[in-house]
């Protein structure tokens, strides 16, 4: 199975080569997604030995994220799973940032900006990976999960905000991982593991989940 994987929900540009469960990968830092995703991918293709056109499936990080990189992702996918009539596999951002964590409780969090967060919570039971609230966002101080301890941070939410939501969690908290990003390699691992249950999409459904549409001004402005 070969997949191309890729996420661009924060400001690090991830894009994989997933190859029966090997992956090349590459990640750069900084909000340039639009400018190198496609030289990003044809590095990576290069690099792996082989063609667009052997592709099985295309794996996105649908979000959610900042909104002018998900559209930027799912825009260079649509665009390269029609040209190669290839299935796409939308994968959550937050999943793929619990998926690269250690840990049994995680709760996932990336900075949605205006003083807010973009989280969900999962479980790690026999190795699969388990949402137990919805995609949400909230303020930091709003968070919650199940009342047992043990619960792991991780993503740039986390880096932001990371001492209010310890505070909010209390005792139930352990700690929190710093400088987690959506990988390409959990995007690819998830991916597979969806595209294998139908989970793939056509072209044109590979569409970005924002959770937030308002972001003009921050909640509760005039």
């Amino acid at each position: 199975m070969k997949i191309l994987a890729l996420d661009t929900a924060t400001e690090s540009c991830n894009v994989g080569v997933w190859v029966d469960g090997t992956v090349h990968e590459r990640e750069i830092p900084g909000r340039q997604h639009a400018e190198q995703l496609l030289s990003l991918i044809r590095e990576l293709m290069a690099e792996s030995g082989l063609a667009l056109a052997e592709l099985d499936a295309i794996a996105f990080g649908r979000g959610p994220g900042m909104f002018t990189g998900l559209r930027i992702g799912a825009g260079i996918t649509q665009g390269l799973a029609f040209a190669l009539d290839l299935p796409v596999v939308p994968v959550s951002s937050l999943a793929a940032i619990a998926h690269g964590c250690d840990g049994e409780n995680i709760i996932a969090a990336i900075d949605a900006r205006m003083d807010q967060v973009y989280w969900c919570a999962f479980r790690r039971r026999d190795g699969t990976l388990l949402a137990t609230t919805a995609e949400q966002v909230t303020n930091p101080n709003e968070i919650q999960v199940e009342s047992d301890g043990g619960w792991i941070g991780c993503g740039s939410g986390w880096d932001r905000y990371g001492d209010t939501m310890a505070d909010r969690l209390g005792d139930r908290f352990e700690r929190w991982l710093p400088g987690r990003t959506p990988r390409a390699r959990d995007i690819a691992a998830l991916g597979f593991e969806l595209l294998h249950a139908g989970g793939a999409v056509a072209p044109e459904d590979a569409v970005p989940v924002y959770v937030r549409d308002e972001v003009a001004r921050k909640p509760g402005a005039a």
